[in-house]
């Protein structure tokens, strides 16, 4: 009976409900994550790390293909697309065998399964039922189905087939342009493949600063890539070994034959069998809904992760598995501020924000001061030879609040966590103009961003 029995259950092991457990038995709890499939999560196995691998061998097989622009040459460059995966799932499986290794050093005992609310406090687990005074539920989501659209595994892919091709297609559709579809895109572009994005949204990476995104739009349409922007996918017909995809914009029709469609048009949480029937916990569509303190309508009932909505970030999940957690333990903790959440999204050229957008905060009655910087004018990226890049600060022009930061350019995805200290620690822009950059750096353009804002940028 006692090994039945925990303070805190975890259903679902991925980044928020690993680090959950993790910091649960940090704090003298006697924890138990019950995970179905692998430790992980989608992040880590099928999702952030191996996606950022593939990235990775496509930033090179770019590089390698422009190696006059830095005084190099070389002959017959070809890349061996089985070793490029094979690099991408040992990356993942590596990474898994550390989640169970924490777990196991934390003490958390980990149990496969299935796990589904049977009564208050307790858990069903095949024949087993565990009971547990809290149970967090971070079961995450999946990939969301367009009808006539549905991943066949063959020629039209989800994320998970998009991530081990067993073959380099010469011409791609990628339906959806948020981050998983412009990732994908971003990464077949540079391998050599013939890309064209359609898009329902008047602008890709719809959630980003809409500066921001037509930067990117410019840049991607200059390495090549095609997109269609309020555009609809009318049907979808396959062939042999092709797909031929009727495509909507402004009334008239167009038609794709490809050798691959990606779809990418946003997730569904994993409610379905949790158990859910008859208890408080209330879902919006298939997203449980949660307080800042991600507590469900059910008492010793929570959710965290993707299971509890947007944003649907890895790091998200996990900042709200620690203050689940910490608020149970009855430490004195503030409700998640879901706006100092940065975005990342690793395309070539990096995309990556925090806070709102330039509407989002006009929209709100703020008077803003906004700043830009082109990183044309910064010595680093010339030297890198990435001079395509932006970035624009937002601030409340009463208080000197910073409201937001947008960013796109090389290695803004490592810079944004400047701006996310910041507005986390509610820097005003005289905190941020008397900070010393160091020089050369690509973030001096973060620092000359704060100071156009207010008239006083010195290399623009």
């Amino acid at each position: 009976m006692a090994d039945d029995s925990f303070d805190v259950i975890v259903v679902g092991g991925g980044p928020g409900g690993y680090v959950a457990a993790i910091r649960a038995a940090q704090l003298g709890m006697k924890t138990a994550v019950v995970e179905r499939e692998h430790l992980g999560g989608i992040c880590l196995n099928w999702g952030c790390i191996p996606t950022k691998a593939l990235l990775r061998s496509s930033e090179i097989n770019h590089l390698l293909h422009n190696l006059g622009d830095f005084g190099f040459s070389a002959d017959n460059i070809r890349f061996d697309l089985a070793k490029v995966v094979k690099r991408s799932r040992g990356i993942a499986k590596q990474l898994a065998s550390g989640v169970g290794y924490l777990l196991k050093k934390n003490k958390v005992t980990v149990i496969d399964g299935q796990g589904r609310l049977a009564g208050p406090g307790k858990l069903k687990v095949g024949d087993r039922t565990l009971e547990a005074k809290h149970i967090i539920l971070a079961t995450g989501a999946r990939a969301r189905q367009l009808p006539g659209l549905e991943s066949d595994g063959r020629l039209i892919w989800s994320y998970r087939e998009a991530m081990v091709p067993d073959m380099m297609p010469k011409s791609l559709l990628v339906i959806g342009s948020g981050a998983i579809g412009i990732e994908f895109a971003s990464f077949y572009l540079n391998m050599g493949a013939a890309v064209t994005v359609v898009e329902v949204m008047d602008r890709v990476l719809p959630v980003e600063d809409a500066e921001i995104s037509a930067f990117a739009r410019k840049s991607f349409e200059k390495q090549g890539m095609k997109i269609l922007t309020g555009a609809t996918v009318k049907s979808a017909k396959k062939g042999a070994n092709d797909v031929t995809v009727t495509v909507e914009v402004g009334g008239k029709t167009q038609d794709f034959t490809v050798d691959r469609v990606i779809s990418a048009v946003g997730i569904v949480g994993n409610v379905e069998d949790l158990g859910l029937e008859g208890t408080g916990v209330k879902v919006d569509r298939t997203h449980v809904q949660i307080d800042g303190f991600c507590r469900t309508g059910e008492p010793g009932v929570y959710a965290i992760g993707d299971l509890a909505g947007p944003p649907w970030l890895a790091h998200k999940a996990s900042h709200e598995g620690v203050l689940c957690v910490e608020k149970i333990a009855g430490m004195d903790v503030h409700p998640i501020n879901w706006t100092n959440i940065p975005g990342c999204t690793y395309c070539a050229p990096q995309v990556a924000s925090v806070g709102l957008t330039e509407a989002k905060a006009r929209e709100g009655g703020r008077e803003v001061k906004v700043g830009h910087f082109p990183f044309i004018g910064n010595g680093k990226a010339i030297a890198l030879g990435e001079p395509e890049g932006m970035a624009k600060t937002i601030f409340d022009a009463k208080t000197g609040e910073l409201l937001g930061a947008h960013m796109v350019g090389p290695e803004v995805t490592e810079m944004i966590q400047g701006y996310a200290i910041a507005r986390t620690l509610e820097t005003t822009e005289a905190d941020l103009m008397h900070t010393v950059f160091p020089h050369p750096t690509v973030s001096e353009t973060m620092h000359e961003s704060v100071l156009d804002a207010y008239g006083r940028a010195i290399h623009f």
